[in-house]
């Protein structure tokens, strides 16, 4: 995997063994569809597995980023990657994406962007997607990008979070859900 825009470009992100990484044309839609909602945002990633959705935003320009997993492979894998790249705006948490939510809820963290690439399958991202409606951990002007299977469908609405676009890359879809009324 590698990096495809901004101070990073074509820099090589390594992956822990047991993770379905984001494929590069994948996460090169996501932030295209992002555009200048990047720049200077403050960014999480959950389940961040390589940690390249968030160093792909710090790449282009996010303010700082903080990766949360509860594999020490991939924490280990983040870790190294983020020395490799030099950034230094970022934090890595080892923990269960749900106890982090909290966490950041309980300090009244807010976040530009939020990035899920929650395990297929599983109904995780569907009770993630809820869980960050309710611990309101969303900027008022921040966007969800969650990615997740195609049979994994995600609700319209979930709380005040709202579904305004869904793109499909083969088997995967990824859902961008933001508060209130439809961008």
């Amino acid at each position: 995997m590698r990096i495809t825009s901004g101070i990073f470009k074509s820099r090589i992100v390594k992956a822990p063994g047991a993770i379905r990484p984001t494929l590069d044309n994948v996460r090169k839609a996501i932030f295209d569809i992002l555009g200048g909602a990047v720049e200077g945002a403050k960014a999480l990633d959950l389940f961040a597995g390589s940690g390249a959705l968030g160093l792909e935003a710090l790449s282009r320009g996010a303010a700082s980023c903080a990766f949360v997993d509860n594999s020490r492979a991939s924490v280990k894998a983040i870790k190294e990657n983020i020395v490799a790249l030099g950034p230094d705006r970022a934090e890595v948490i080892y923990a269960d994406s749900s106890a982090a939510i909290q966490g950041f809820a309980r300090d009244s963290d807010k976040f530009d962007i939020i990035f899920m690439d929650p395990p297929y399958y599983k109904e995780i991202a569907k009770k993630t997607l809820s869980l960050l409606a309710d611990c309101d951990i969303l900027s008022e002007t921040g966007v969800a990008v969650i990615e997740h299977s195609k049979h994994d469908l995600l609700p319209d609405s979930s709380g005040g979070l709202r579904l305004f676009r869904t793109a499909r890359y083969g088997d995967t879809l990824v859902s961008f859900y933001c508060k209130g009324q439809t961008k």
